[in-house]
């Protein structure tokens, strides 16, 4: 009876998209809510000013929209005052009951319920974005602000709905906004471009980013770019996204996260030779700080034919610095690199470390196999009743070698 070979397992590699561990998508959002709320209090004197000051530029100039008068009334002016001066405080305690003591006053118009909802919304960002997202909503519907407060206010709404996990209804607030204004503004095409993205609608969502990248030129936002390659990259265009990451990663050779998107893109178009250079230029540079740092470049090397001796090179190094844990897979790891490196002896050591720790006996019956193949057939068997005792997906592997006499 010829004696089985161990079963040589492909180890898994854990890289993640690093340009959205980082959560670009929800950082774009909150840098708006900061806009949001920074741009209510740059015009928070706009009733005191409005007569002397020249109106605003239109942010919307092509807005369908026809824009109301937005004006507060002189019998209620003290009371909206009242609400601006609650904002300035930035105590929301006081700004949201006088605001709906404004929307609630049949005497309201409609400026003054919408800019009392705004600011009710401004004041909750951060603090309540349900709520937020509420006020938002009425302050739409009164349809009592400027194009520009109106169309800001939609544009935040839209956000903070993907915020809420709802991207489906914030796009179509999104969607509705560039119906009424043709708006090509570049933040704009950027955060709907974020919503189709998150939708998974990535061909849109690449046509939206580069139209943004585009318009804005010199000024467009760094995260549009990450969030562009991942749209490539989860759209099956890996090609695309490595053009991104590497024009990224060779501005900035000391990022380690833009590196590692590199890395993590190559992987993807299986091109692990190109991985493992950045991982190793990585290392070379000792930025490879975390566990799975090295066990990803020790799984490309170990999982790539006739480079098992690279990769028992790098399970030493990061072992020796305390980076790897000396676990079951890190045991494993070396035990399958020893054995296939024709080093048996010390491919048993390291099974025979890794069984203990394993969750059930495959690495028992693989120690098994081997020790079986060096004609070490007692300690053969006690592995293999070792591995039935711990359950295995073939017992009759373990029963043979259990059968064997000499």
């Amino acid at each position: 009876m010829s004696k089985p070979f161990p079963v040589r397992h492909a180890l898994g590699v854990a890289l993640l998209a690093l340009f959205l561990s980082g959560t670009a998508t929800d950082a774009l959002a909150q840098s708006a809510s900061e806009a949001f709320k920074s741009g209510r209090k740059s015009d928070r004197n706009r009733d005191k000013q409005e007569q002397a000051a020249p109106k605003a530029e239109a942010k919307y100039p092509d807005a369908v929209r026809e824009e109301p008068e937005a004006k507060a009334s002189a019998k209620l002016s003290s009371k909206l005052k009242k609400i601006f001066e609650a904002y300035e405080e930035d105590d929301s305690a006081k700004v949201v009951p006088l605001a709906e003591e404004m929307i609630a006053n049949d005497k309201a118009n409609a400026y003054e319920r919408s800019i009392s909802a705004r600011l009710a919304a401004a004041s909750l960002i951060g603090e309540d974005d349900a709520k937020a997202r509420d006020y938002l909503r009425k302050a739409v519907e009164f349809n009592g602000l400027s194009n520009n407060e109106h169309y800001d206010s939609m544009l935040m709404l839209g956000q903070l709905q993907m915020q809420g996990d709802d991207d489906a209804q914030g796009l179509a607030t999104l969607d509705k906004l560039v119906a009424e204004t043709r708006t090509t503004n570049p933040e704009v095409m950027a955060i709907r471009g974020n919503a189709l993205y998150r939708l998974e609608r990535y061909p849109e969502a690449i046509t939206a980013l580069k139209q943004a990248i585009d318009a804005a030129g010199a000024d467009a936002n760094p995260q549009w770019q990450q969030l562009l390659m991942a749209a490539y990259f989860d759209g099956d265009q890996p090609a695309e996204a490595a053009r991104i990451a590497e024009e990224q990663a060779a501005r900035n050779p000391d990022d380690k996260k833009l590196q590692m998107n590199l890395a993590s893109i190559y992987m993807q178009a299986d091109q692990n030779d190109k991985a493992i250079a950045v991982l190793e230029k990585l290392r070379a540079k000792g930025q490879l700080t975390e566990d799975r740092d090295y066990r990803n470049l020790f799984a490309l090397y170990l999982n790539t034919e006739g480079r098992e001796k690279e990769g028992i090179a790098v399970i030493q190094d990061g072992m020796a610095k305390g980076v790897i844990k000396p676990d079951h897979q890190t045991y494993l790891a070396l035990g399958q690199a020893y054995y296939f490196t024709d080093q048996p002896e010390l491919a048993i050591e390291n099974y025979q470390k890794a069984a203990p720790l394993a969750p059930d006996g495959e690495t028992y019956l693989n120690l098994a196999r081997i020790l079986w193949g060096e004609g070490r057939l007692g300690e053969a068997k006690q592995a293999a009743q070792k591995a039935l005792d711990k359950g295995v997906k073939k017992p009759e592997e373990a029963k043979k070698i259990l059968a064997q006499k000499g």
